[in-house]
């Protein structure tokens, strides 16, 4: 069984950063949306692929022509602290009670 557990703790490590580098990579995007970014920047390019999928969903809930306002990376960023408080800490609990 501890061999499962090890297992279960290594994923929920892998996921935790994962949700770190893209809790970045949301905070980057929205940093680079106040100025006028270059739509050919490979770099800008990457962020709006990488992000796109996942703020245009809550665009379309909450749209921003009522305040002008993007409100999406603000939302995706609590949920991505949920899923590191909840989900994370869940595996961790299991990968300790498999030890």
């Amino acid at each position: 069984m501890f061999i499962l557990g090890n297992l279960i703790s290594a994923i929920a490590r892998v996921l935790d950063i994962v949700l770190n580098i893209y809790m970045w990579i949301i905070i980057i995007r929205a940093l680079i949306s106040w100025v006028n970014p270059d739509p050919y920047n490979p770099i800008v390019q990457f962020l709006y692929r990488v992000t796109e999928p996942v703020l245009s969903p809550i665009r379309r809930l909450i749209p921003t022509y009522t305040t002008g306002i993007d409100f999406s990376p603000i939302i995706v960023f609590l949920i991505i602290m949920f899923l590191q408080s909840f989900l994370v800490s869940t595996l961790m609990q299991i990968a300790v009670r498999l030890h």
